[in-house]
């Protein structure tokens, strides 16, 4: 008899499962189950997969949110947020829960912001890097067990470091990495993100690159200053500003106070091997570390206040994603090329901007003029200077193809890019397979198995 009303019951249950979603900490088994069943009652918005497993074989989820969640569409941004890479610093993985619910809850009652956010944005959220770590964490808001993944290791020291490489010459040495950063490294080599923010605990600050320095150059003032600061320190403040007490930069007792409620990451404190800095450096993602509680595990009381607080941030920040300029390079037969370079002038990135499997680039920009150099092998080199406006209100970036002119000369297969002429170490290039699907293990989930799944859950619901 159970089981019958559980069948007759199943339907309504999917149906309202955006509003059972409760204010607390749930073990990673029920995210698992909340993730299946939001995914499977919204197949028109929502694709839920796995970039790969932790260390103990946890799957690292994550949901994909659009009106085409499940690849690419060319002159789409990629999104991403991350959040409990550290297992003790908890607050995220509710956050992150929430903004699904949000999201799905606003698209489906026809709610303008949400509508306007998935027609224009592909937004990926994974609520937790390092489930390993939150199995183990202890509740001390401060200092407790559960930081590191299970082999022990912080997996935000862990990354390939781009600056030691740069003095060393060292390899990347990626599959010496632990599981969780591997699945991160391969994911990012998939994805065409555009802009991203990992979400800590421990104090209240959005903190943007450099975490680390290259050589001293870049140092101003005791901050490590990347080519788009400018960007940077106003993502920052974006967050910053929207969120309900972040801004002061005095909300946290035993924390230094921060102007405006942001950090440059190494003026606060150096970090090497971080996920933000390889995000910027090696995928061409710009990516915030943003520190949401004072308390790394508050009590669950909290939770409701602490989202409020958070809330208009978090989407406020997904809009930014449309700042500044996307487009496509196309070569001299009108084909839209991969690995073009798309420089600006006046900004010298360690790894230069290219463009992806579809030919697009994306540059996120303050409004302003601006200079581009577009160069590709056998082509001539293209210049051309015009007006960037501010588009996260429209919720589109500028956009702005390139046409190139290919060389008819014998010698043009050995031309040189200015962009990598003075470059003493090659970067990692992404390969941004269709769907973003190669490099990244998975399991295949049949009709079959989202029905098992749905069913447990929602016996251990009723039950």
């Amino acid at each position: 008899m159970s089981s019958l009303l559980l069948f007759l019951l199943l339907p309504f249950l999917i149906l309202t499962s955006t509003s059972m979603l409760e204010f607390r900490y749930h073990s990673n088994r029920e995210m698992e189950q909340y993730l299946l069943q939001i995914n499977a009652s919204n197949t028109d918005i929502t694709h839920l997969y796995s970039i790969g497993r932790s260390v103990r074989g946890q799957q690292l989820w994550v949901l994909a949110l659009g009106v085409s969640p499940h690849r690419h569409t060319v002159g789409i941004p990629e999104f991403k947020y991350v959040a409990n890479m550290h297992g003790n610093e908890v607050l995220g993985r509710v956050l992150l829960l929430h903004l699904i619910n949000d999201l799905v809850h606003g698209y489906r009652n026809n709610e303008t912001w949400s509508l306007q956010l998935l027609n224009s944005t592909r937004i990926h959220i994974m609520p937790t890097m390092n489930p390993d770590g939150f199995s183990d964490a202890g509740t001390h808001c401060q200092y407790s067990q559960g930081r590191f993944n299970h082999n022990g290791v912080d997996l935000n020291r862990n990354f390939p470091e781009a600056f030691t490489r740069l003095r060393r010459k060292q390899e990347l040495d990626e599959e010496k990495r632990e599981a969780e950063v591997r699945a991160v490294i391969g994911w990012l080599k998939n994805e065409s993100f555009v802009l991203s923010a990992n979400l800590h605990g421990g104090a209240l600050v959005a903190s943007y690159p450099y975490d680390n320095i290259k050589g001293g150059s870049e140092l101003v003032g005791g901050a490590s200053i990347s080519p788009d600061d400018d960007v940077f320190v106003h993502l920052a403040k974006v967050y910053s500003h929207n969120h309900a007490s972040m801004y002061l930069g005095t909300s946290c007792e035993d924390s230094r106070p921060f102007l405006d409620g942001i950090t440059n990451g190494y003026l606060w404190y150096p970090v090497e091997g971080g996920m933000q800095d390889y995000n910027y450096v090696w995928a061409q993602c710009l990516e915030l570390t943003l520190e949401v509680s004072c308390c790394k595990f508050p009590p669950a009381k909290e939770l409701p206040a602490l989202w409020a607080d958070n809330r208009k941030s978090l989407l406020a920040f997904i809009q930014q994603v449309h700042l500044g300029v996307k487009g496509r390079v196309f070569d001299g037969s009108g084909v839209p090329v991969q690995n073009a370079v798309v420089e600006v002038k006046g900004r010298r990135n360690m790894c230069p901007f290219r463009t992806n499997r579809h030919g697009e680039y994306y540059r996120l920009l303050l409004p302003g003029n601006y200079t581009f150099t577009v160069t590709y092998p056998g082509h001539e080199v293209l210049t051309e200077t015009f007006t960037v406006p501010y588009g996260p209100d429209q919720y589109s970036a500028l956009k702005h193809d390139f046409l190139l002119r290919r060389i008819a000369t014998a010698t043009s297969s050995t031309k040189v890019y200015p962009a990598e002429a003075n470059t003493t170490y090659s970067c990692n290039h992404t390969l941004h397979l269709e769907g973003g699907r190669a490099a990244i293990t998975r399991p295949t989930w049949t009709g079959l198995a989202v029905g098992l799944g749905l069913v447990a859950g929602l016996r251990s619901l009723i039950n």
